[in-house]
């Protein structure tokens, strides 16, 4: 069974004036998600949002400005890509969807052994996410027109990174 990860396709992440926008980059990536969503839904897989939800003393701020705030429109999924019947969402507060989470478990008990990433940040939470699934034996692929960051850079080293230690399927 495969399952895909949506990552922090979030108001505050996407939208131009989001509290930590990638900007263009992040923009980019949402008609080809949007895509591959349908394309994983019609092949049966399951389909879970991951998404960044903290608390206003949260311990990030002192790394990153405030952003996808509980209970704020910035922690909103992004319109085009409301989940839809059967989709999964579940709460992070740091950068790898698995830390502090039921992901495993959730994975698990659907009979999930392969993963694709989607989403943002590709160098932050995409990639804490895959190290953290590939530690935990789940075969993962990563379509890098599916991922983004704010800085292009950071990016395709992280790209790289998940390809060449983690040992993920990179799809360039």
């Amino acid at each position: 069974m495969e399952a895909v990860l949506v990552i922090d396709m979030l108001q505050d992440f996407i939208a131009p004036d989001g509290a930590l926008t990638c900007g263009e980059a992040g923009a980019a990536i949402v008609p080809a998600v949007r895509e591959a969503l349908a394309a994983r839904r019609a092949a049966g897989d399951a389909v879970i949002y991951l998404c960044d939800s903290h608390r206003p003393d949260d311990a990030e701020f002192a790394m990153f400005p405030p952003h996808c705030l509980q209970g704020t429109a910035g922690a909103d999924i992004i319109a085009e890509l409301t989940p839809q019947a059967g989709d999964i969402r579940i709460a992070k507060r740091r950068y790898s969807g698995f830390f502090g989470t039921d992901l495993d478990i959730t994975l698990r008990e659907k009979g999930v052994t392969h993963i694709h990433l989607m989403g943002v940040c590709t160098n932050i939470c995409v990639l804490y996410t895959a190290a953290d699934a590939r530690n935990l034996g789940y075969k993962v692929t990563v379509d890098a027109r599916h991922v983004a960051s704010f800085d292009a850079a950071a990016h395709t080293w992280a790209l790289a990174e998940m390809k060449s230690t983690l040992g993920c399927t990179v799809i360039a």
